[in-house]
Order: C-alpha cells, then sequence, then structure tokens
C-alpha cells in the first residue's frame, strides 16, 4: 500500500464518523454479551433496536441539544412502537395510524436537520413495529421498556465515550472545512484562466459556497457554545483560531471574484500573465489540504518554502508585466494585479496563522470575541408550534413532502398485505430511507440504495456458498455494522453494501436459509426504490423553480443589508465591525441558501428546468454582488481609507435603492425609503476623474524620474481604482439583477 493510501486509511480510521460508528457497535455488543452471561438474550432484541433508533440523533452539535434530541427521540419511539404493536393485527386500525403517524411526524423537519432526524427514528420505529411476532401486553410492556433502556444506554455510551476522547466532532469538522477551503481555492485558480469551462467551475463554486457555509454553521454551534458555557481553554482557543481564520479566508475568496470578461479582454486569451497568481491559490490549496490531514492525523507541519516561492513569483510578475507593456498602458492591468495580489497575500497570511494554530505557537490577538458579541452569531434554531403551523399549506414543500411520504408508505403496506409478500415491512423500509423531499436526492438515493443491495447481496452470497463458519459471521456483523455507520454521510452506496452484509449474516445466525434472504431483500428493495421514485415524480412534486421565490428574496435583502453594513464600516470602521460582521455572515448563509436551491434545481428532470439561463443568470449576480460587496469590505477592513466621498455615498444609494426596487417586484408588500442620489452618471465620471487624476500624477513623477511610489500614494492609488471600480461594476449589476428579477417574476409569479 502506497503512502497515500495509508494516509486515506489513516484519515478514515480516524474519522469521528468510524468514531461514532464504533460507539454505535460497542453500545450493541457490551449489552448483548452481558445479557448472554445472566441468561436474559430474549430482551436482547428490544434493548438493540432501542440503541439503533435512537442513534440518529447523536449529531455533532451542542452537548444539551445532543441530550435532549436523544431523550425526544426515545419517547417518541416508544410512543410510537406501543400504538403500532396494540393495532397492526387490524388492517384498517393499522392503515390508519401509519397514515397519521407519517403525516404529523414529518413536519418535525421544519426543525431543521435535528428535527429531520427525530422524524426519521420515529417512523422507523413504526415500520420495525411490524417486523416484530405477536405479543400479548405483558410482552409489549416487556419490549417498550427494554426499548427506552436501550436508548438511554446508547445515550449514556456517547456521553462516555466523548468525554474520553473529546473535541472528535470539531476536528473532524475544521479538517473537512479546511480541505472544502482548499478546493474552493482550486476552482478560483481556474476560473483566473480563460476557459471553456468556466461556467462549469462557477456552478462548482456555488455547491462548495453551500458546503463550506453549512460546515461554518455547525462549528458556530460547536465553538461557540461551548466556549460560553465552559469558558476559556487553550484547546478551545487553538479550534476558535482556526474557524476565524477559515472564516477569514472564506470571504476573501469570495471577495476575490472579478469580472472574468474584462480579466480575458484585458490580460489576453489565454491569462498568461495570471498563470503565476493561479499557481499561488494551487499552492494555498495543497497546503490547506495538507494541514485538513494534520488535524486529524497529529502529524507534523508541512514545509512552507513552496508557499513563499509562490508569492515572490506572484508579485514578480506584476512587474514583469509592467516591464512588458510600460506605464501609463499598463497601470489598468497592474492595479488588477496588484489588488489581487494583496487579498492573495492576506489568505496566505491567515494560511500561517492556521500553521502557526496547529504547531501550538502563541496564539493571535484576533481572539477578542466577546461571549455577548459571540451569541450574535449563532443561528439558534426555535422550535416553537408557530415554526410547524407555518408549513401546513400546499405551497410548503414539507406539506407536500407529508402527503407524498404517507401515501407511498400506506400504498405499501396496502401492497404488502394483498400480495402477501415476506418482509413487506422492508418495502416500507427501503421507501423510508430512499424518499426525500426534492427529486434529484431521492433519485440518486433510490440508485445507491438498489445498486448498494445488490452489491452487498451479491457479496453475501458469494461468502454463504463459501462457508457457514459463525465465526467469520460474527466477525463480518461487528465488522459491517462499523462500516456502513461510518459510510453513511460519505458514501451511502457502500452504506447500503454493508447493511445488507450485516443483515443477512444476522439472519445466518438464526435461519440457516440465507439465501432467501437475500432474494426477498434486493426484490424488497427494488420495489420500495421504484415506489419511492414514482411518488417524488408524479405525487405533488417540488419542483425546484417554484420554490426559488423565498430564496431569492432573502438573498437580495441580505445582500442589501450586508452593503449597507460595509458602507457604514467605510464610514466608521472602529463602531460598525459588529454589525458589519453579522451582516456579512446573514449575507453568505443566504447565498449559501441560494446555491442550495440552484444545485436541487439542476437535478430536476431537463423538462422541469424552465427558464434554466434566467435562474443560472439570477444566481451568478447574486454571487457577483456579494462578491464584489465583499471585496469593497474586505479593502475597507484591511486598509487606511481616505474619507468617504459625496459620489461615493451617491453610488452606494442609487444601488441600494435598485435592490430595493428588485426585491420590490416580488414582494409587493416591502416597504423602504428612497435615498437621494443626485446624478449618477456625473458621480461615476468624477470617481473616474478621482482615479484618473491620481493616475495622472503618478505619471507625471514617473516622467520627472520618481519611478519608486510611496506606499501611501500607492494605497490611495488603489483605492481609487478599486472603489470605483466596484461601486459602478456594482450598479450595473444590480441593474441587471433588477431587470433578470422582472423576467423571473413574469415567468413564475402570478
Amino acid at each position: 500500500m502506497n503512502k497515500s493510501k495509508r494516509t486515506k486509511v489513516e484519515l478514515f480510521l480516524r474519522s469521528s464518523h468510524f468514531f461514532r460508528a464504533v460507539v454505535l457497535t460497542s453500545s450493541v455488543l457490551i449489552p448483548v454479551l452481558l445479557f448472554n452471561l445472566i441468561g436474559l438474550m430474549s430482551f436482547v432484541p428490544s434493548f438493540v433496536i432501542g440503541t439503533f433508533l435512537n442513534a440518529p440523533s447523536d449529531i455533532p452539535g451542542s452537548l444539551r441539544r445532543k441530550v435532549n434530541g436523544i431523550l425526544i427521540s426515545i419517547g417518541l419511539t416508544m410512543l410510537i412502537t406501543v400504538l403500532i404493536l396494540y393495532a397492526k393485527n387490524n388492517f384498517s386500525i393499522a392503515l390508519i395510524l401509519i397514515g397519521l403517524i407519517s403525516f404529523s411526524l414529518s413536519f418535525l423537519s421544519a426543525y431543521g436537520f435535528r428535527g429531520a432526524l427525530l422524524a426519521f427514528s420515529s417512523l422507523l420505529a413504526m415500520v420495525l413495529a411490524f417486523a416484530l411476532g405477536e405479543m400479548t401486553s405483558v410482552e409489549i410492556w416487556t419490549h417498550i421498556l427494554f426499548m427506552g433502556l436501550g436508548g438511554l444506554w446508547y445515550l449514556f455510551s456517547s456521553i462516555s465515550f466523548h468525554k474520553i476522547i473529546p473535541n472528535k466532532d470539531e476536528n473532524q469538522l475544521l479538517s473537512e472545512t479546511l480541505e472544502l477551503t482548499g478546493d474552493y481555492l482550486e476552482v478560483r485558480a481556474r476560473l483566473l484562466k480563460a476557459s471553456k469551462d468556466r461556467e462549469s467551475d462557477i456552478k462548482k463554486t456555488f455547491v462548495l459556497q453551500s458546503q463550506i457555509n453549512e460546515k461554518h454553521e455547525t462549528l458556530r454551534e460547536l465553538l461557540l457554545t461551548n466556549r460560553k458555557r465552559s469558558g476559556r481553554s487553550h484547546f478551545d482557543e487553538k479550534r476558535l483560531l482556526l474557524f476565524i481564520s477559515l472564516i477569514d479566508i472564506f470571504e476573501m475568496i469570495v471577495g476575490n471574484t472579478w469580472d472574468y470578461e474584462k480579466f480575458d479582454n484585458l490580460f489576453g486569451e489565454n491569462n498568461k500573465h495570471l498563470e503565476k497568481f493561479s499557481e499561488l491559490n494551487l499552492a494555498m490549496n495543497d497546503q490547506l489540504k495538507e494541514l485538513s490531514k494534520i488535524l486529524i492525523t497529529k502529524s507534523e507541519i508541512p514545509n512552507k518554502e513552496n508557499l513563499e516561492t509562490a508569492l515572490v513569483n506572484a508579485y514578480d510578475s506584476i512587474s514583469a508585466y509592467i516591464e512588458k507593456y510600460k506605464l501609463p498602458q499598463a497601470r489598468e492591468g497592474a492595479l488588477i494585479m496588484r489588488n489581487l495580489y494583496d487579498y492573495q497575500k492576506q489568505i496566505l497570511q491567515e494560511v500561517n496563522a492556521i500553521r502557526y494554530a496547529l504547531a501550538d505557537m502563541t496564539l493571535s490577538s484576533k481572539l477578542n470575541l466577546k461571549k455577548e458579541e459571540a451569541k450574535q452569531f449563532l443561528t439558534l434554531q426555535e422550535y416553537t408550534p408557530q415554526i410547524v403551523m407555518q408549513h401546513f399549506t400546499y405551497n410548503s414543500v414539507i406539506f407536500r413532502h407529508a402527503l407524498r411520504l404517507t401515501i407511498a408508505l400506506c400504498f405499501a403496506f396496502v401492497l404488502g398485505n394483498l400480495l402477501e409478500i415476506q418482509n413487506s415491512y422492508w418495502i416500507m423500509l427501503t421507501i423510508l430511507v430512499i424518499l426525500r423531499p426534492n427529486y434529484g436526492l431521492t433519485r440518486e438515493r433510490a440508485k445507491d440504495r438498489i445498486i448498494g443491495t445488490i452489491i452487498g447481496g451479491s457479496i453475501a452470497f458469494g461468502i454463504v456458498l463459501l462457508t457457514q463458519n459463525t465465526i467469520i459471521y460474527a466477525i463480518l456483523i461487528v465488522s459491517s455494522l462499523i462500516l456502513a455507520f461510518s459510510l453513511m454521510q460519505r458514501n451511502y452506496r457502500w452504506a447500503a453494501a454493508f447493511i445488507t452484509l450485516n443483515i443477512v449474516f444476522v439472519y445466518s445466525f438464526i435461519h440457516p436459509d440465507s439465501v432467501s434472504v437475500i432474494q426477498y431483500r434486493v426484490i424488497d428493495t427494488i420495489i420500495g426504490g421504484v415506489i419511492a421514485f414514482a411518488a417524488v415524480y408524479l405525487l405533488f412534486p417540488s419542483w425546484e423553480v417554484l420554490n426559488l421565490k423565498s430564496v431569492l428574496l432573502k438573498a437580495i435583502k441580505k445582500n442589501s443589508a450586508y452593503l449597507e453594513a460595509t458602507q457604514e464600516l467605510y464610514q466608521d470602521k472602529e463602531n460598525n465591525q459588529l454589525k458589519y460582521k453579522l451582516a456579512r455572515k446573514e449575507a453568505f448563509l443566504a447565498l449559501s441558501e441560494l446555491s442550495a436551491a440552484f444545485q436541487r434545481f439542476t437535478q430536476d428532470p431537463k423538462s422541469k428546468q424552465t427558464e434554466f439561463r434566467l435562474i443560472y443568470e439570477i444566481v451568478t449576480l447574486n454571487q457577483t454582488i456579494l462578491s464584489a460587496i465583499a471585496s469593497l469590505g474586505s479593502f475597507v477592513n484591511n486598509y487606511e481609507t481616505t474619507e468617504k466621498s459625496i459620489e461615493t455615498k451617491a453610488i452606494f444609494s442609487k444601488i441600494l435603492n435598485t435592490l430595493s426596487q428588485t426585491v420590490k417586484s416580488i414582494d409587493k408588500s416591502h416597504e423602504y425609503e428612497v435615498q437621494p442620489h443626485g446624478d449618477i452618471k456625473e458621480a461615476k465620471q468624477k470617481l473616474i476623474n478621482t482615479y484618473q487624476f491620481l493616475s495622472d500624477e503618478r505619471d507625471e513623477n514617473i516622467q520627472a524620474g520618481f519611478t519608486k511610489i510611496e506606499k501611501e500614494k500607492l494605497h490611495q492609488l488603489q483605492e481609487a481604482h478599486l472603489i470605483s471600480n466596484q461601486l459602478i461594476w456594482l450598479v450595473s449589476l444590480s441593474h441587471n439583477l433588477k431587470k433578470a428579477i422582472q423576467s423571473y417574476q413574469k415567468q413564475f409569479i402570478r
């Protein structure tokens, strides 16, 4: 095995996914062995079911929420199991209960990912209750008791293991965020060069933004909540430093989005002059990915010579460009390259801050976030009944999914009874696992589930033919269970394969005819997959193009608030930092939601991707507007700036008015105060003239023999160039977005 493969194996074995799978497997094996020792094996199935059912609620997050989530899960799974066990012999009552339970529990997903997992555990309890044999009342309540004990045992095991090996989740999430941030830099490196795949790379940025923001949100809950609860510790502050640096890098990458068409026109078709900047991005990508591994493997910090070399090469390429084209002709390109260099240098400083933290060096002074301020950065999920009530409308995606899932499960139950299908609950189980609110994810999960089941069934069939050794079966039961749960979030196809292996070999201990188990499991999985796929396509379909309105509205509003906060930061840096950072966070999250919605839109059938180019244009414009605002904010934050001019204020007002008008075209109830701005053409020209004046002054100095520019003068020239360019660009972008939204409004909003 080569070094690369060994590293991958090590990362997997040290990951929190593998760790959680080991916790679950241990939580199953330990009571099985203990119950066997004391001769109470008849209670093992109930205890193990309780353990399995309540494991899904064990997700990264604050300890309080985790404990509350598992306790609520225990209560719901016990209640639903007892209802089904009493009702399942009566077809009509059982069918009514399936409908009521499925429909009502589906609304728990309104409470976010944790709520969705609670719903899944409860619905899984309902399905598994049909797998149990006939029971008397005493047996039912005994089963419920041991189910509850199994759930509490898992909660105890989870907390105990995490006390023994703390910070697994934080390290895993930080590692994954480092890797994703590196991927983002890699895509940006490609975007600097003109290519036919640029549109494809822009779409990849949508996916990466969504994934990175999702990680950031979970890390905020973990790091800021823990800090608030337990106070400062060296390790907590080190992780917080990593997180803050990752946030800053992300903002700078987003803010480092340029008018690539202008790049192509200015630097030529191949953009060879930007090659060294692209290489610097790639070097930082490599470094972040190496650092992501170190968080898990605890190996040595990699050498940074390649980073320093890439930075010097990028700087030298500016001089080479000026040398080739000469000033003043080269000034426009040189200033763009200089701004690009400064951004990349700032990113590199944050990469080095991460290196220092991982090397356990002195913590940076940037850790000055007060507890009261930290609270404001947490996006707390509300758990009021009103949240659910908002979704009792046909327009709600959750409402339609609840109807769809209810009908699909009821249909599977009726089908199983009519055709007397052996283990028909497997069909219901398959539907429960596969059917998702949107078409794309359901299609992928159906495909992965069916293929994974066939792979697992084929492997199991081969092993069963070769041996009937129970020791081998026992080893396979344990190993397949660990691997199944380790891969559940990372590779669902292989997780399904290992689940199938596990079920077959568990059954092999009870029944000699394991071949029939494989056969029926594959057939039932295919039937369940077909029902789930048909349901998502035919029953109250939630095509993403019809669900974009609210996400678009939120993205535009948050961009507007971010621009306003940036304007205030420009005016008074000292007193507006917190407001700026909060507005930045909200805008990035809104863009993440829009990017995720667009990704779901691209997964819908081609026939349902109505006005694809228009939707793509709107999403791209929102992303570019956010990038331009982030570029302004980053420059204002990192440099001494001159006093904001009347022209600058006027253009800020114009952009904010246009964004407000855009919101108004979607939401007629939106009210806004028109900000006076005067003659925008004149304001634009004055901004251009300011840059031109500084540029002419610089030309005169060069002609007089003063070729070296003072740092202050350079920053003034950069400020005039960047601020004027970005603001004028934002005027154009906001106008284009307004036009695109008006076209969208005519097409989709009646």
